[in-house]
């Protein structure tokens, strides 16, 4: 058991003893030879005392020595101990948000008997949906992105800097080559892409990343030369920004710490940035939005321009579309086959109302402009025509109940390594003035427009018994008169 969460308890037992034997935190302190401050350290979990100190505080507590430096608790508070010692509340990056962690954890201990049965109740609510350590920590990262409007200027500082060190003209597309000679020659890797594609168990990461003296990066070669390219310059990223916890495999095969999640995407974020430099793609986007009416040419060009899958581009332009022309958006990825679709990657950013299922098998869902693409991909016959030239589309989704008006573009392909997989990419806006006047081709009457029959925000058995409830109360009323 790590030593903090010795600490935790040791502090949890000592409060509670003190508050049962009806003793105020100075009264304790003074008659343990102890100062108040150290008290409340020990209390918060903060500090652990010596033996003799314990023995002191046993005494005038008129507990048991062994009773208080047990790390069991009573039966009643066993979901709580669960809890703080979770690797959950351990590796949530409660700082990146504003939080200290040891506040959280004192709001769990200051009140032991409600917090544990709330712990109960998280942890119910845990295995009824399997949610995973990983899946906390994901949303985590997913929250950081959101605050911060999913653009890091630090990093993209470092591009600038990179490119500038390197000698690296950023002049689009980027030069595989050139990204290969960096690696190797600056960094002392060797490279492979043989090795991965000839193992079947193996044929499904997109790279392998080997430490040692002189690192190995393994790539599959069924990949495009678009995302060999991408995961090169996210090798660079893991260099240069000094990145050291992280993924070893693409995907990951698990997700051991925030800061593992955090690294991966900071990587990324970098790769992006070198394929699609911030100035140039500013210009392309801009000019995508000035036109009057919808064109999906400008989405295919900047593809061909940057050499990039749709997946990169949608999500650069994720990162920069917010921070320099305003708007916000929502990102999503589906992936999917045979009218069975997985949201993989999301991001929410207008503070749109997400679908909360991951299986999008719903016929509510239907309205959905990246299910939408998958079923038309699907049914047009041979995918493979979608490989070099991604499916296009763009809609305008109009709620009936909350009169909420959503544009959305994306693109969709199948997927390189499982081509009978399907994936697509989309960014929704929600119409507004503001949209207006940046994206003038929101009004465009050739984009076909889907009536979307959402719910409303009351559901009809809320309606049910908020109608029974008031028949409740004229009952009681009509009875005491």
């Amino acid at each position: 058991m790590k030593t903090e969460l010795i600490n935790i308890i040791f502090g949890m037992k000592i409060r509670q003893s003190r508050i049962e034997a009806n003793m105020s935190l100075s009264e304790f302190a003074n008659r343990c030879d102890l100062s108040p401050s150290y008290i409340t350290e020990i209390e918060k979990g903060r500090k652990y005392p010596k033996n003799d100190k314990i023995m002191k505080m046993a005494d005038v507590l008129d507990q048991d020595y062994d009773n208080l430096v047990s790390i069991k608790l009573s039966p009643s508070l066993t979901h709580l101990e669960t809890i703080l010692s979770s690797p959950i509340l351990g590796e949530f990056p409660f700082e990146e948000f504003g939080l200290d962690p040891n506040s959280i954890v004192s709001i769990f201990t200051r009140i032991p008997d409600k917090a544990s049965a709330l712990a109960h109740a998280i942890l119910d609510i845990v295995r009824q949906h399997n949610i995973k350590e990983e899946h906390f920590l994901r949303a985590a990262l997913r929250s950081y992105q959101e605050l911060h409007e999913n653009y890091f200027q630090d990093i993209e500082d470092a591009v600038d800097r990179f490119a500038s060190q390197y000698d690296l003209e950023l002049t689009p597309p980027l030069s595989q080559s050139r990204l290969e000679d960096i690696i190797c020659q600056k960094f002392g890797y060797e490279l492979n892409i043989s090795e991965l594609v000839n193992q079947p168990l193996l044929s499904t990461y997109r790279s392998v990343y080997i430490d040692g003296r002189k690192p190995k990066l393994l790539l599959n070669a069924a990949l495009r030369p678009s995302q060999i390219k991408f995961l090169l310059a996210r090798e660079l990223g893991y260099q240069y920004l000094k990145l050291e916890e992280r993924g070893n495999t693409s995907a990951p095969d698990r997700v051991e710490s925030f800061q593992q999640v955090l690294n991966d995407f900071k990587a990324s974020y970098f790769a992006g940035g070198l394929l699609m430099p911030r100035s140039a793609i500013l210009t392309d986007i801009r000019a995508c939005f000035e036109r009057e009416s919808w064109n999906d040419e400008p989405l295919l060009r900047m593809l061909e321009k940057y050499d990039v899958s749709p997946e990169m581009l949608f999500y650069r332009l994720s990162e920069l579309i917010p921070q320099f022309c305003g708007v916000r958006l929502h990102f999503l990825r589906f992936n999917g086959t045979d009218n069975a679709y997985k949201l993989v990657k999301h991001l929410n950013m207008s503070a749109w109302l997400l679908p909360q299922s991951n299986e999008v098998n719903e016929q509510a869902y239907d309205h959905l402009l990246g299910v939408r693409l998958l079923k038309e991909m699907s049914t047009a016959g041979a995918v493979d025509q979608f490989n070099n030239r991604p499916m296009v589309g763009v809609q305008i989704d109009n709620f009936i109940h909350s009169r909420e008006r959503i544009l959305a573009f994306g693109l969709a392909r199948p997927l390189a390594l499982s081509p009978q997989i399907g994936s697509s990419v989309t960014l929704g806006f929600r119409i507004t003035p503001e949209l207006r006047n940046t994206v003038h081709f929101v009004d465009d009457p050739a984009i076909p427009i889907t009536i979307v029959n959402d719910e409303p925000t009351i559901s009809t058995a809320e309606k049910e018994n908020i109608g029974r409830e008031a028949a409740l109360n004229q009952l009681i009323a009509k009875m005491k008169t």
